[in-house]
C-alpha cells in the first residue's frame, strides 16, 4: 500500500489523524496533513482506508499493491 496526501486539497478536518495517528499529523503552522510515517505497515492498512474514505476534501490517495501477490 502506498498513502499519498494532496495538502492543497486539504480542509484542516482532521478526521486523517483521529482514524490513524500513527500515519498522519496536521503541521502546527498550517493544520494542514502531513504523513508522519513513509511507509505503511499492513496493520495499519484498514485505519489508513477510513482515514482515506472519511476525508471531506479527497485529499488522501491510497493506493493498493494489487498484482504484487502480498495478500493485502
Amino acid at each position: 500500500m502506498q498513502v499519498s496526501v494532496d495538502r492543497d486539497r486539504c480542509c484542516s478536518s482532521g478526521m486523517c489523524v483521529m482514524n490513524a495517528p500513527a500515519v498522519f499529523d496536521q503541521d502546527d503552522r498550517d493544520s494542514l496533513v502531513m504523513l508522519r510515517q513513509a511507509v505503511v505497515q499492513p496493520e495499519q492498512f484498514e485505519d489508513v482506508r477510513l482515514a482515506a474514505e472519511l476525508c471531506p476534501s479527497g485529499a488522501i490517495t491510497v493506493t493498493e499493491d494489487g498484482a504484487a501477490g502480498t495478500g493485502a
